[in-house]
């Protein structure tokens, strides 16, 4: 399965901070089997997310992006994530978040949320690399049933 993660941070754009949160998130997927690239960076601009999303969203099954999912002004991951969706999957961020509890009180702050873009998965995390993995962790073996469920492969059992 081939993996894109999108880290979104104007610091880590302009050059300001290094990205790890990306590298974390490439780490983990890589050990479940995916083929990732080096994470992309965007800016918090909602017109650029959108692009990289759609423009992605052709040639990956499943896209992570970390970033921009708080409550902070330039944080607009979640609405370009929703504005490019044909489907949102609200229980992918109910579930992180879920788990996101037994770690901080302040999970609940994330927007982060999933949703499908034509055969392709989306996948908003948090910007922070402990919470981004975690979050990945806590829906990870959803992800290739849903995967196999956007390609058209209706008689996937989720045990696979």
């Amino acid at each position: 399965m081939k993996a894109t993660i999108i880290t979104i941070s104007d610091s880590c754009f302009e050059g300001h901070r290094q990205d790890r949160s990306g590298p974390d998130i490439v780490a983990r997927l890589q050990i479940a089997g995916f083929v990732v690239d080096a994470p992309l960076i965007v800016p918090d601009e909602m017109e650029q997310i959108a692009f990289a999303l759609r423009e992605h969203a052709a040639r990956a099954q499943l896209i992570v992006t970390t970033g921009g999912t708080g409550i902070a002004p330039r944080d607009v991951t979640p609405e370009a994530t929703r504005s490019v969706c044909d489907r949102i999957l609200e229980g992918f961020g109910e579930q992180m978040r879920r788990e996101g509890l037994k770690d901080t009180p302040l999970a609940p702050l994330s927007r982060a949320v999933c949703g499908t873009l034509g055969r392709c998965l989306i996948l908003n995390v948090p910007g922070n690399p402990r919470g981004a993995v975690q979050s990945l962790e806590a829906v990870l073996h959803l992800i290739p049933h849903a995967i196999a469920l956007l390609a058209g492969d209706t008689e996937h059992s989720a045990e696979q």
